[in-house]
């Protein structure tokens, strides 16, 4: 199904991925008793009535973490679950204007115009803890939480033994930015050591962007860069992110395909390596 502002496609029997015009994702799990959305893109139209056209079940929403990307339509629904750690950025980057410029920033040349009435106002919305080890229970399918702190302090990933997928939002990808506030390096490799414990349970991970599964090997492929860079053996090659400048840990292309054919990449910053350069 597509809209001026959505499209979606069915991934497997029971779930939708749908992308916003940034290349944000989201996904629709349908169990026998009720659905759960999966992040909630920027809210640039809207996504809860997209959602409506696809099942008819009562919908819950959760968010892998805090950023303008995935948070959009929480306003639309007015409550959704989160890490407690990722509730006060929940607002700071939730206003209008920070939604509508990351979109405009984002979304291909020759795309839909937006205009202010498309974006989804900033309202207040009842937060739900949600935490490491916690399960989703739809109806004939599970989700576990497990939390993995990085990108955010609070970023979640969740996990359906059944299906041997993760749902991991930003948590580890070809592009994963480390410089944005989130944990150190160290805590980060700390964390994804602990999601590699989860490798005989999971086969792909769908994340917030990209439009494909990767396969699970990413996991311990971030791990290996995270060792690197806290030696001081990776790459460290210069770059940026939305203009705001970064080091990566492997040499890539525009399309943050590596060079040396790996999954995995980390954008990060010299001051946020270890544990004690930073304050939670």
């Amino acid at each position: 199904m597509e809209s001026k502002f959505f499209k979606s496609r069915k991934i497997l029997d029971r779930v939708t991925l749908i992308s916003g015009l940034a290349g944000e994702q989201c996904y629709l799990i349908e169990g026998e008793e009720k659905a759960l959305l999966i992040d909630a893109l920027s809210g640039i139209g809207s996504l809860k009535a997209f959602v409506r056209e696809l099942t008819d079940l009562p919908v819950e929403l959760v968010l892998t973490h805090n950023h303008v990307d995935h948070i959009g339509a929480a306003f639309e629904y007015g409550k959704a679950l989160i890490h407690p750690k990722d509730i006060p950025g929940l607002y700071e980057m939730g206003d209008a204007a920070s939604r509508l410029g990351f979109v405009n920033s984002q979304h291909r040349e020759g795309g839909p115009v937006i205009r202010p009435e498309d974006v989804v106002p900033a309202t207040p919305i009842r937060t739900y803890p949600i935490e490491d080890g916690d399960v989703l229970d739809l109806g004939g399918i599970r989700l576990e939480a497990i939390h993995v702190p990085g990108h955010t302090w609070g970023s979640l990933v969740f996990l359906d033994r059944a299906a041997r997928v993760i749902y991991s939002g930003d948590a580890v990808n070809a592009n994963t930015l480390l410089f944005l506030g989130g944990a150190s390096i160290e805590e980060y490799r700390e964390a994804l050591i602990r999601l590699n414990g989860f490798a005989e349970a999971c086969d792909v991970l769908w994340g917030g962007h990209g439009g494909m599964s990767v396969p699970f090997s990413i996991v311990p492929d971030a791990i290996e860069l995270c060792g690197e860079i806290m030696a001081g053996t990776d790459d460290a090659v210069p770059g940026d992110f939305l203009g705001r400048p970064a080091l990566y840990a492997r040499k890539k292309d525009p399309f943050f395909r590596r060079f040396d054919g790996g999954i995995a990449n980390i954008a990060y910053s010299r001051d946020r390596i270890w544990k004690h350069q930073i304050r939670k």
